[in-house]
């Protein structure tokens, strides 16, 4: 691979722009024999919490046309067994790492970032779609002051530079982006899912326990890219886009429109080489049209 795939994302630089989608990887473990992890610009590992969490009842999956609905609620093992388990594996694949952090209260979010402070991990990835506890189940992400509160909690805390993951279930993305720039963060990614439902018609019931799950798939991706878009137009600070990808000329589109960065998700439940083929493309793409970087075309579409 050559340097002209290299991004600079929050002051770290990455060999390509291709990451994945928290929650669609694991930690890397599952996918290590289809994807060379040291090759990807970095692996974003599962949402991790200050304590394990169980997750929703099942059924918690369900397919759409285009997509699919999950209400896995971030289960996970928790931030001891990332630390001494998943980590250590990254580290031995050289992989870059950015960690997704989740948590129901303030003090939850700060504690997992207090004990990843001299971990060796390039980035934090802060879910705040997660439902704030203490404010009746609100979640972070949907009142811009309420973002902007957490964001300042994390950077007093957090060593790395810190991503704010945005929902896209709001009124104005982009005044959740200015909001969570105010806070001091160093980059935001979006979009998270989409809230979404479906019916099994011939039981007569909800397809998800749950009854709503979160909507991904190709089917989002041009909301997503629409929201790429204004966010990378209205902050400073670099967006990581994701939101339906599942081929280069996806991935092309989210940088076109601004992202400096993009993360592959749904895709890699069918296509475990995807992640691969996207970095593939992106070389060929980028040596096809005479590019010196990938990063001529951040943005380009105005």
């Amino acid at each position: 691979m050559s340097d002209r795939l290299k991004v600079n994302f929050a002051g770290i630089t990455f060999d390509n722009p291709v990451t994945t989608a928290s929650g669609t990887f694991g930690s890397g473990m599952e996918y290590s024999e289809f994807v060379n992890l040291g090759r990807l610009g970095a692996v974003t590992t599962k949402g991790v919490a200050n304590v394990p969490w169980p997750g929703n009842p099942v059924p918690r999956i369900a397919e759409t046309h285009a997509g699919m609905l999950n209400a896995i609620g971030l289960q996970n093992p928790g931030i001891e067994t990332l630390i001494q388990r998943d980590l250590p594996f990254l580290h031995e694949k050289n992989a870059r790492i950015i960690v997704n952090v989740c948590g129901s209260s303030k003090e939850d979010y700060e504690e997992v970032v207090e004990r990843l402070a001299n971990e060796e991990i390039d980035m934090l990835e802060i879910n705040i779609s997660c439902p704030n506890v203490k404010a009746g189940g609100i979640a972070f992400g949907q009142k811009p002051e309420m973002a902007e509160e957490i964001t300042r909690a994390v950077k007093r805390k957090a060593k790395q530079p810190v991503i704010m993951k945005l929902s896209p279930n709001v009124t104005d993305i982009a005044e959740m982006a200015k909001a969570v720039e105010a806070g001091g963060a160093d980059g935001v990614s979006l979009i998270n899912t989409l809230t979404g439902m479906k019916i099994d018609v011939n039981r007569k019931a909800f397809a998800i326990a749950n009854q709503t799950g979160g909507m991904s798939g190709p089917c989002v991706k041009p909301i997503a890219v629409r929201m790429v878009y204004q966010v990378a137009n209205a902050v400073q600070i670099p967006v990581l886009g994701m939101g339906g990808i599942q081929n280069t000329e996806d991935a092309l589109e989210f940088l076109m429109a601004g992202a400096t960065m993009v993360a592959v998700g749904t895709a890699n439940f069918f296509n475990p080489y995807v992640t691969s083929e996207i970095i593939d493309g992106l070389e060929a793409y980028a040596q096809r049209e005479g590019l010196a970087s990938i990063r001529e075309i951040i943005g380009c579409v105005r």
